[in-house]
Formats: structure tokens, C-alpha cells, sequence
């Protein structure tokens, strides 16, 4: 994918209609800190269109990024930090839930896990639940730089025997840092939205 132009079009809080772009869409869901707004600025070549923090639970709504005016990049609220009440959260899976019930153009679901660590519980539970709206799960390992190449493989097994990965689901190793992984996502991207015969060259 060669990046012409991108933009933050729509921004959903809890109460928002969601819109129906007319474009193919994936999201991207992941836990607080878990690096989701690194990787959409490293998918679309900017430095901090996507805000970053180290105060997790930044991601308050579901945000909506047009790619070249043909696709949808939608980074959905993370989950699993502790200081956000109980109802906050409940508020925020609700809203995540009818976005992957309702949308029409949504292509896949990518969830995002720390390859540092095992799966958390919070993280088994998002896949199940992704699961169960229907979609295949598309699993990006981040912070793949802060691993010695040697422990890759062995962190890479504990992810897919942690959160019991059903046979010839997708994982990517990533790095926010040295941009691995980028082409690799963008290639099954353009694949899944039908934009694979365009040219996937650096942008």
C-alpha cells in the first residue's frame, strides 16, 4: 500500500450513531499499553496521527482512519485498564460490540498481544469474544524489539497455546521501533479489502 493521504475522518464516543463509511474497514483491538496506536502510525507512515501515551486507556472512543481515500484503519478502545470504572468499561464493550455487529464493511478484527508476555486473561477473553461475533481474529505480536531474536519463536508458541489459537490463524510479529512486520500486515490488508493487485511498494 503506498500511503498518498490519510486523515482522522470520525471520531465515535459511546452515545454516537456508527457511521456506514461505504469503505472496507479493520480494526484494531488490543489492551491499554498494549503499543495499538504505534502500530497505526507505523501502518500509515505518520509519526502521531494516532495519540500514543504511556497513560493507558487514552483510546476513549472508536476512531476512524481514511487511507488514500479507500480504506478504514479503526482503532477501537483498549481494554483492561484498571482505573476505569467498572461501568466505564462495561460502556466501552458495549460500544465495541455493536461496532463489530453492526458494521457492514468491517473486513477483520486484528488483536493486538504483547509478545513480551502470556496472554493475559483479559486477552483470552477478547479473542473468545471476537470469536464469537463472528470474526477470525488476526493476532499482531508488538514490541517484538524489546525480545532477543532467540526467545521469538518459544514467545510466539506461548501466545498461540495461551489463547488457543484455532489452526492457520494469522500472526505477525511487529516492532513499532525497526518497523517489522509492516509490509507483511499491509500485504494480508490489502488482500482482505480486495486492494491486493494495487502496488504494495514502501511507501
Amino acid at each position: 500500500m503506498v500511503i498518498k493521504n490519510v486523515s482522522l475522518d470520525i471520531v465515535c464516543g459511546i452515545t454516537s450513531k456508527l457511521p456506514d463509511t461505504g469503505r472496507p474497514e479493520v480494526a484494531f483491538a488490543g489492551k491499554s499499553n498494549v503499543g495499538k496506536s504505534s502500530l497505526i502510525n507505523g501502518l500509515m507512515n505518520r509519526k502521531s496521527l494516532a495519540r500514543t501515551s504511556s497513560q493507558p486507556g487514552k483510546t476513549q472512543t472508536i476512531n476512524f482512519y481514511n487511507i488514500n481515500e479507500c480504506i478504514y484503519l479503526v482503532d477501537l478502545p483498549g481494554y483492561g485498564y484498571a482505573k476505569v470504572s467498572q461501568t466505564e468499561k462495561e460502556k466501552w464493550g458495549k460500544m465495541i460490540e455493536r461496532y463489530l455487529h453492526t458494521s457492514k464493511n468491517l473486513k477483520a478484527v486484528f488483536l493486538l498481544i504483547d509478545i513480551r508476555h502470556e496472554p493475559s486473561a483479559n486477552d483470552k477473553m477478547m479473542y473468545e469474544w471476537i470469536v464469537h461475533n463472528g470474526y477470525e481474529p488476526i493476532i499482531i505480536a508488538t514490541k517484538l524489539d524489546k525480545l532477543k531474536r532467540s526467545q521469538v519463536q518459544k514467545n510466539l508458541k506461548q501466545i498461540k497455546e495461551g489463547l488457543k489459537l484455532r489452526p492457520g490463524t494469522a500472526v505477525f510479529p511487529f516492532s513499532a521501533e525497526t518497523k517489522q512486520g509492516r509490509e507483511e500486515i499491509w500485504a494480508l490488508i490489502d488482500e482482505l479489502t480486495g486492494l491486493a493487485p494495487a502496488a504494495t511498494e514502501e511507501a
